[in-house]
């Protein structure tokens, strides 16, 4: 038979350098260059309205959200402005929504500005913290800032619970996908390491994001990770469940891999035929219900729990998540079957290529479901952070696609061939070693010298018989050119794991289509050019006269740039220490929607991305703090088409 030519990919000793080095790369972008995560829940609503006047003190404040959150006793927190706290009891939710919450306010408040600070989880499991103001009969110096009471991630925990979750993510995957290569097409040591370096991976990461989630969702830093309340808070939430959950179902992993691994792959006990296949029933069904359950902790926690058809995205999620996990998984135990070169025969490789086939293509089915309901329109696709690396996704899974084409093409050219050489090699291990390196029968005798003397030829050996087995091993050019397109697999692979991570952690774009869609089948707006308002204001103070120039473009529903410039009384650019712009939509009841602003320059702020749901006539508040205690809010409407 004529050996066709290996095509060219990365030699089989380079495969593992370049998935650490791909591995390190990626933690590093997730962790250090990423931008923080967006969350699925967001502040649509309050009442009071942020930067409102009402002359009576208010019973309580209520917050409304897009989706549900989850809160605790500190969710909710108003400063007086002296900064002490005026809530009376723990923040519940509105009837029973979970989208809503609200908070009692003590009686006889006086008149004067107030801070609310909010912080939440989204029902995904995301971190959301913001903060408003509102007045009491009139504004006034308050010893608060707004933005200082925000709650934000400590970065190095934030480094922590990313890097867990891509750990978890790949620990399931080398655990699912090594135990069924092992019982359908090949159980070995290399693989038995696959699986068991997964399960350590995955119960590791698993309680790291268990003791991180805590400091992770309330802004706490590395010295509270152990803090037995924060734990008690998390165990009380879903995310908090579904990390319990996954440790319980590892403890029944941890006795499927003993029988899987132990008894199981012993081909030379007393069993009878019959009773081995009852034993590989019995491990089948158990390892589908705990590989499900497993896959099911992040279907229930995640972006799958939460939106339209949840009832169905959550099962279909479990699906996707096991697919991967059967063929990227598979991939590693037989890259590790193939680098050590144990007889694998051919009909092994064949069962893994079609059931690799089976993997991709229920993973194309979950996927394309997936992707119409987290992202839902052709724009979202491409205007979204969640769209375009979702685009990013399915591009690697095509290149997946294609290096896995070629794996099949080396699989189909495999051939068992004879049996290994082993009758001559099988001899005593004597013939093969020279006689310089046999062991003299005196130091069979004893002695630190003969002693040390053995160890080293039998270190010796092991060198000679491991040469010796990777030259048969590569001797095979079929086997050596499947190794190296598994290999460039594997490392496509870690890749693409990775940015399934990101994907975990960015808000879906259907979010922001299905508030475009809100006008109840108004016609697509029209072209519009930018809408631009001057406002006027006077703080009262000193120096507290000037206006603001702000300025939408597009100036249309959807996305905008907010451009703000502030001057002062001669026209010179000025920064004032406090600039607040917001859009309430007082016909539909929608806002206040607040910019979050950024300096830009001198007197000069700007929001990019800033969304505006629909067309109509918007009421813009603007304010402006001149000093601790002069600030004034001006109203002035502006169209948006």
């Amino acid at each position: 038979m004529t050996t066709p030519t290996a095509l060219p990919a990365p030699t089989a000793g380079r495969v593992l350098p370049v998935l650490g080095t791909l591995l390190a790369a990626l933690l590093c972008a997730l962790t250090f260059g990423a931008t923080p995560a967006s969350a699925h829940a967001a502040l649509t609503s309050t009442d009071p309205a942020n930067g409102s006047v009402v002359q009576a003190a208010p019973q309580r404040i209520t917050l409304h959200f897009s989706e549900g959150v989850l809160l605790n006793a500190d969710s909710i927190r108003v400063l007086d402005p002296a900064g002490e706290r005026v809530e009376q009891g723990g923040p519940e939710h509105v009837d029973g929504k979970s989208d809503s919450a609200a908070v009692a306010l003590r009686a006889g408040l006086a008149n004067g500005t107030y801070t609310v600070a909010w912080q939440a989880v989204s029902a995904d499991s995301h971190p959301v913290a913001g903060a408003f103001t509102f007045s009491i009969g009139a504004p006034s110096k308050t010893t608060v800032k707004a933005t200082a009471t925000v709650t934000e991630v400590d970065p190095a925990v934030e480094v922590l619970y990313d890097t867990g979750r891509y750990a978890a993510y790949a620990g399931f995957v080398l655990l699912v996908g090594g135990c069924v290569f092992a019982g359908v097409c090949r159980s070995s040591r290399p693989v038995q390491r696959i699986a068991v370096g997964g399960w350590i991976t995955l119960f590791a990461s698993t309680a790291a994001l268990l003791l991180l989630r805590g400091a992770y969702t309330s802004g706490k830093g590395l010295g509270d990770v152990l803090d037995l309340a924060l734990l008690g808070d998390v165990l009380a939430t879903k995310p908090g469940a579904a990390l319990l959950s996954r440790l319980l179902l590892l403890s029944a992993a941890a006795v499927f891999l003993a029988v899987l691994f132990g008894s199981y792959a012993r081909e030379d006990d007393d069993r009878t035929r019959g009773e081995r296949r009852d034993v590989a029933y019995g491990l089948g069904i158990g390892g589908t219900v705990v590989a499900v359950g497993l896959a099911a902790t992040w279907a229930m926690a995640e972006h799958a729990s939460v939106g339209i058809q949840a009832w169905l995205a959550m099962p279909v999620d479990v699906v996707h998540l096991v697919a991967v996990a059967v063929w990227l998984g598979g991939l590693a135990a037989l890259l590790a079957t193939l680098r050590s070169g144990e007889p694998l025969r051919r009909a092994a490789v064949v069962r893994f290529s079609r059931l690799a086939f089976a993997s991709v293509c229920a993973l194309v089915a979950t996927g394309l479901y997936q992707s119409w309901r987290q992202v839902g329109s052709w724009d979202a696709l491409t205007g979204t952070s969640y769209g375009r690396w979702l685009l990013v996704k399915a591009g690697l899974v095509i290149v997946l696609v294609g290096v896995a084409y070629f794996s099949r093409r080396w699989t189909a050219r495999l051939t068992d061939g004879p049996e290994p050489k082993k009758t001559k090699s099988a001899k005593p291990a004597a013939q093969k070693v020279p006689a310089a390196q046999k062991v003299p029968a005196a130091a069979k005798g004893g002695g630190s010298d003969s002693a040390e003397r053995a160890a080293q030829l039998a270190r010796q050996r092991a060198a000679l018989e491991k040469a010796a087995g990777k030259r048969e091993r590569d001797a095979d050019e079929n086997r050596s050119g499947l190794r190296r397109s598994v290999g460039a697999e594997a490392a496509v692979a870690v890749v693409l794991l990775a940015v399934t991570t990101v994907l975990t952690g960015t808000q879906p774009g259907r979010a922001e289509a299905e508030q475009q869609r809100a006008a109840s089948g108004a016609a697509a707006p029209a072209a519009a050019g930018p809408a631009e308002v001057r406002i006027p204001y006077d703080t009262g103070g000193a120096n507290g006269r000037g206006t603001a120039r702000i300025t939408l473009d597009p100036g249309r529903s959807g996305r905008n740039t907010l451009d703000v410039a502030v001057t002062d009384a001669a026209g010179r650019p000025v920064d004032v220490p406090e600039l607040e712009v917001s859009f309430t939509e007082k016909a539909k009841e929608i806002g206040p929607l607040r910019a979050t602003l950024e300096r830009r320059s001198g007197g000069r702020w700007q929001s990019t991305g800033f969304q505006l749901p629909m067309a109509g006539e918007w009421q813009l508040s603007l304010t402006v703090r001149t000093s601790d205690i002069d600030q004034v809010t001006e109203i002035k409407n502006v169209k948006i088409n």
